[in-house]
């Protein structure tokens, strides 16, 4: 469910801001490739399971936000290499864990900021070729590699090799575009 809302800039002009709503009440979510454009997210989740990518090139330049309110559940999320994870505002309740060791982001990187409460759950960061491989191992990458290839945007596994070598990692639904 997207909640548009809308809020004043610096220069008191309106300016139109998408959060985009995701909830996992005893089940797994996932929400891979190119799922959004916004850059303002509200997760809750109890007892169950998050999976986010947020390498798409569509989402907006600037900063992500993620606010959570997580309750014995596991929000992964797929960054780029130079992601930097600022948690720092988010309230942890009991044994949480916060689990980022693919990676170290790079100078420059996009700022993800995670706020909100966790409450026996744990948020791990995957990056770079592990956020491609987490992603490659789900059901919605293999119906999208079928429906590239029923549709002839790829021909071969070359094809998907070459895609993911130039930087279309996110999925192969458009391997024309360039990165």
């Amino acid at each position: 469910m997207n909640i548009r809302t809308v809020d004043t800039g610096p220069e008191g002009g309106l300016g139109l801001r998408e959060t985009v709503r995701i909830r996992a009440h005893q089940k797994a979510v996932r929400k891979l490739g190119h799922w959004t454009t916004a850059r303002r997210f509200d997760v809750t989740a109890s007892r169950g399971s998050i999976i986010l990518e947020l390498r798409s090139p569509r989402i907006e330049p600037g900063d992500i936000e993620i606010n959570l309110d997580v309750d014995h559940s596991t929000l992964k999320l797929l960054v780029p290499d130079s992601a930097l994870i600022d948690h720092d505002d988010l309230r942890r309740v009991g044994r949480c864990g916060f689990v980022d060791w693919s990676g170290t982001p790079a100078p420059g990187g996009r700022v993800i900021r995670i706020t909100g409460e966790m409450r026996k759950g744990e948020l791990r960061i995957n990056r770079g070729g592990i956020a491609i491989v987490s992603a490659m191992l789900t059901r919605e990458y293999l119906d999208d590699s079928r429906r590239a290839f029923r549709d002839n945007h790829v021909t071969s596994l070359k094809d998907m090799q070459r895609a993911y070598r130039e930087g279309r990692w996110t999925t192969i639904e458009d391997p024309g575009r360039s990165a």
